[in-house]
């Protein structure tokens, strides 16, 4: 691992500078088209502040594919459903797999991917820093849908390994992503929170294999008030852009809280923001500087220069994993929330400070190669985390927990933010899980969302869609 310099200044501008759009292009629009129920009972329990269905780094428990919608969740009996409707029903299919929820934890949720090389559908759930269960479909399921049947015949064997490879006994935050050419890649973190490394494999159409971790968990950070030597790189995402390019954001947590102002917040602190050219098997940062070759010793490493695009202590409860995305030209996009300083210089109770006073930021890069940084005017009323997408105009959309949407204009350089719907008519229990290829595929909106309920009351779960503008 080589040691560099930390960044000394963030290189994020307040104000964001207006940005050019062609005068024919709309602004920023939601249309609600209708609400399908998945489930009129499904498993709820609140975990982490969070729910096993719908969880912001589910990646992805919502997805679209030629012209059908896939859902995965787990029932009142905590058995795991595989749903699929055409995007113009109204009703879903479902299968039921042989697994069943092992725990009440929020973490262990269901993610999906698709192999395009070979028509798979892929199923990764049920872990939290110990083993997972897979399950793959038979190829060409999701190239031929309208005349294959939905059945349990579809789907293999629930197994305790990627086809025969292990990958780790401490695996947690399963997130597919295809690449350009079709294979499927898997992200993960081996290890636990406050000591763990980002990880990869790949899904050729015929077999997996482990490309090997790619960030680290050692070195030392030191903030006012104390030092760490363990941490890890929570992912804000992982996205191929138009041009192949691999993308992603992350935060660093802290092993030890010394370096917080109060036990009672988070060790979280800093944006950063690393690419690949080569499919995630080197590194870059921000300048184009490598940092780090998956599977070998040099990894993304917190000592590291050129890493960080916005400078934040761990005395804000900046949260992890929220979102990112990539415009039309390739450009990177996220969203990040935390407690700002006008609220006060050290939170004391994380989830308590970030409901009553956090704010969410969209951070980006304009096409000078300056990082842009504006605060979105809506409070989170929430410690949950925001969604962000972006229509084929690049306006940008945040859907807030609650099912809130707001969104800005490219046209103004993202500084319009505006509440387009309150999602007052859902009764949304907090975060939400985007279908993130469908907007992209037929210019709609759509979201998984959980009914709110106490205890261990099942409750409806939904998905709603919103048109954009043509």
């Amino acid at each position: 691992m080589r040691r560099r310099t930390v960044l000394a200044t963030a290189i994020l501008a307040a104000v964001a500078t207006p940005g050019i759009a062609r005068a024919a292009d709309p602004g920023p629009a939601v249309s609600k088209k209708g609400t399908t129920q998945l489930d009129p009972q499904a498993i709820f329990f609140v975990s982490y502040d969070g729910l096993v269905n719908n969880n912001s780094f589910q990646k992805n428990g919502l997805l679209t594919y030629k012209g059908y919608q896939y859902a995965v969740w787990y029932t009142s009996t905590g058995n795991a459903v595989v749903g699929r409707r055409a995007l113009t029903a109204s009703s879903w299919s479902t299968v039921t797999l042989s697994h069943v929820l092992k725990t009440s934890d929020s973490h262990n949720v269901i993610s999906m991917g698709v192999s395009k090389v070979d028509g798979r559908l892929h199923l990764n759930m049920d872990s939290h820093s110990d083993g997972y269960f897979y399950v793959k479909s038979v190829a060409g399921l999701l190239d031929n849908p309208a005349t294959t049947a939905w059945t349990s015949a579809v789907f293999g064997a629930v197994q305790t390994s990627m086809d025969g490879l292990a990958l780790t006994s401490q695996f947690t935050y399963p997130q597919f992503v295809s690449t350009p050419e079709g294979r499927l890649q898997l992200s993960y973190r081996v290890g636990i929170s406050g000591n763990g490394r980002n990880a990869l494999a790949e899904y050729d159409g015929s077999s997996w294999t482990a490309l090997g971790e790619w960030s680290s968990s050692t070195g030392t950070y030191t903030s006012s008030h104390g030092s760490s030597t363990a941490r890890n790189m929570y992912l804000h995402g992982i996205d191929y852009d138009v041009n192949g390019r691999l993308h992603s954001f992350f935060t660093w947590r802290e092993q030890n809280a010394a370096v917080m102002c109060n036990s009672g917040g988070i060790t979280n602190h800093d944006t950063g923001y690393v690419y690949s050219t080569d499919r995630g098997r080197t590194w870059r940062n921000d300048a184009g500087t490598q940092v780090a070759t998956t599977g070998t010793s040099d990894t993304v490493a917190v000592t590291d220069s050129g890493l960080v695009v916005d400078s934040l202590n761990p005395d804000h409860s900046l949260m992890n994993q929220e979102c990112q995305w990539t415009d039309s030209t390739g450009l990177p996009h996220a969203i990040i929330s935390y407690v700002p300083g006008r609220f006060g210089q050290c939170t004391t109770n994380y989830v308590a400070d970030r409901t009553a006073n956090g704010r969410a930021f969209h951070v980006r890069k304009n096409a000078s190669g300056t990082w842009n940084k504006t605060e979105i005017p809506v409070a989170l009323n929430s410690s949950q985390r925001t969604k962000l997408v972006l229509d084929k105009y690049d306006n940008a959309y945040a859907v807030f927990p609650f099912g809130r949407i707001a969104a800005a204009s490219k046209a103004s350089g993202y500084t319009d933010w505006t509440v387009l719907y309150d999602g007052s008519d859902l009764n949304a229990f907090g975060e939400v899980v985007i279908d993130e290829p469908r907007t992209k595929y037929d210019n709609v909106l759509s979201f998984m969302y959980q009914e709110k309920s106490s205890g261990t009351t099942p409750s409806a779960l939904h998905v709603v869609d919103f048109a954009l503008p043509a």
